[in-house]
């Protein structure tokens, strides 16, 4: 298993509509604004996170169960930014649109800007022939209220191809989150 250079994303953007929008360079500033970089880094591309959130809230004492969810556990946002309490969780998605091939498998890690706030991004790897928006899972480890922008960068992705194809994909196992679209809560 190799992990997959600048060029490599570039040309499967390109080629076989791997990330979608995709930029072919880091955005560091907008409108003569900074913003948290997002775009192609060496070995990876710097995904943004979309304005819908998913904010957890303890108001109705919901047990957060993933075999049995109730959507009372959290709030809907649709904001330029999303605040995540002190010690909570919050969920958001992906600008970008992604098609991994049937020899790649993808990781996410968060951006160094977030962690050093004590925010951790965590997202289960994209297996091959995943498709669709990525659902982000934030959590606020700090007893301070933290920040999240929207439309900036929030996480990096790593694709690694294998030097064979796999004998199963998501795809051909009818993964249950294939294609999903907007923040996607949790199924059985």
């Amino acid at each position: 298993m190799a992990i997959k250079s600048d060029k490599w994303i570039i040309e499967q953007a390109k080629d076989n509509q791997l990330i979608s929008p995709f930029e072919t360079k880091q955005i560091r500033e907008v409108e003569g604004k900074k913003i948290v970089s997002y775009g192609v880094s060496s070995y990876g591309y710097d995904v943004r996170c979309s304005n819908e959130f998913k904010i957890f809230t303890n108001t109705h004492s919901s047990i957060v169960d993933p075999k049995s969810f109730d959507p009372k556990s959290f709030i809907d946002v649709e904001s330029e930014e999303c605040i995540i309490p002190p010690n909570s969780f919050a969920l958001a998605r992906t600008i970008e649109y992604f098609k991994i091939p049937r020899s790649v498998l993808t990781l996410c890690l968060g951006k160094s800007t977030y962690a050093r706030c004590g925010i951790i991004v965590n997202v289960t790897p994209l297996e091959p022939e995943w498709e669709g928006h990525v659902t982000l899972e934030f959590s606020n480890t700090t007893n301070l209220p933290a920040k999240i922008y929207a439309n900036e960068g929030v996480a990096q992705m790593i694709f690694f191809e294998s030097d064979q194809v796999c004998a199963t994909s998501y795809k051909d196992r009818a993964g249950k989150y294939q294609g999903q679209t907007g923040v996607t809560l949790p199924k059985t």
